[in-house]
């Protein structure tokens, strides 16, 4: 059965534009418009208009799209599931959890089953393919995460961007020159994972603005092997806390803080930096962006906490007025009959950008050893 995708691609355009075709949301060329409809005819496709059927009752129950692979635990998963459903149950709605790898069928399946009335979709890429789906097929959503195109459906987010730069920005008015930036891991960057890349943009904007040495690496999510890189990145210490000769970057001077931003790095960073021969903050000091409020191993730290409660009640009270925004309008439907409901999905864009806050923790952001 023919796709959006397949379409798009042998219109040779993005499938954002071919549900721009469909439900006439925004202004598209005569010719763009008519290599759309050929492929359609050439392909046969049919949006499914079950959508719109499934749609017709309520099932008081909010889908929770959280990706993941079979055996990672990752505490920020499990704290966002609890505090959406928290959120759905206080506004009436029950919640069911998908983690389908493949975002964008698996979000597919549950809009044509009938099993929720909107969804609130988390692990959020810069360009989404699920975004596609929920345009194709007029299925309220909300994000946890912004993605590239702001105004494609409701969201909510902590700015990453801008808690990157104000960590540097903070450690470098304490005196630090050479700094290390944890980003999350290279199959994040990759897959164009929205958080990961607006923190790095973060961290070299602030390098940028403060003059400061920002070398920016991934991390990895083995401690053995994130204490091996960081004894190669910041330079291994004898019982003293003297650099040894040959280790870290003996070049140049080593890096004197280190900010962390990947999540799985949280609960074993500290463990990381003993394990390469450094004390904290004596040898290196250590920011996390990205902690869960009250979690005991950052709060030692200084660091930028992750709202998840804010988020999540907000983002499901967004995903709820999509729902009800949909069952009002008289035109809604699925593909290309769904005009009206499309167009609202487009208009009615709610969203919630929280500015970090740098928090105290037990030890200082400097000055760094001499």
């Amino acid at each position: 059965m023919a796709t959006i995708r397949d379409v798009a691609q042998r219109a040779g355009v993005a499938p954002s534009t071919v549900s721009y075709v469909f439900n006439g949301s925004r202004s598209i060329s005569e010719e763009t418009r008519r290599r759309v409809q050929e492929a359609v005819d050439a392909l046969g496709y049919h949006p499914r208009a079950s959508a719109r059927t499934l749609r017709s009752s309520r099932t008081h129950v909010i889908a929770l799209a959280l990706p993941r692979a079979a055996g990672e635990r990752h505490a920020v998963d499990g704290r966002f599931a609890i505090e959406v459903s928290d959120a759905a149950n206080s506004l009436g709605y029950d919640l069911l959890l998908t983690t389908s790898q493949d975002k964008a069928e698996g979000l597919r399946r549950v809009a044509l089953s009938g099993l929720a009335d909107a969804a609130v979709l988390m692990a959020v890429d810069m360009e989404d393919a699920r975004i596609d789906v929920v345009r194709e097929l007029v299925f309220p959503a909300a994000l946890i995460g912004r993605p590239a195109d702001e105004d494609a459906l409701p969201w909510t987010d902590l700015d990453w961007e801008e808690a990157a730069a104000l960590a540097v920005r903070e450690l470098a008015a304490a005196g630090h020159r050479e700094l290390v930036y944890l980003a999350p891991g290279e199959p994040e960057v990759r897959g164009r994972r929205s958080y990961a890349l607006r923190g790095i943009a973060g961290a070299r904007r602030g390098a940028r603005t403060t003059g400061a040495a920002v070398q920016v690496v991934h991390a990895v999510g083995d401690p053995a092997q994130l204490a091996h890189r960081l004894r190669g990145l910041l330079g291994e210490r004898a019982a003293d806390g003297t650099r040894l000769p040959g280790s870290g970057r003996s070049a140049e001077p080593p890096p004197t803080a280190l900010v962390v931003q990947h999540p799985s790095a949280h609960h074993h960073i500290l463990a990381s930096v003993t394990a390469a021969g450094l004390r904290v903050p004596e040898d290196v000091t250590v920011v996390v962006i990205g902690t869960l409020p009250g979690d005991p191993s950052s709060t030692r730290l200084p660091r930028i906490e992750l709202p998840a409660r804010t988020l999540a009640t907000e983002v499901t009270r967004l995903a709820v007025a999509a729902a009800a925004a949909l069952r009002e309008e008289p035109g809604r439907g699925a593909g290309r009959d769904a005009g009206p409901g499309a167009r609202l999905l487009a208009d009615s864009v709610g969203h919630l950008l929280i500015p970090p806050v740098l928090l105290p923790g037990a030890t200082p952001l400097g000055p760094p050893p001499e």
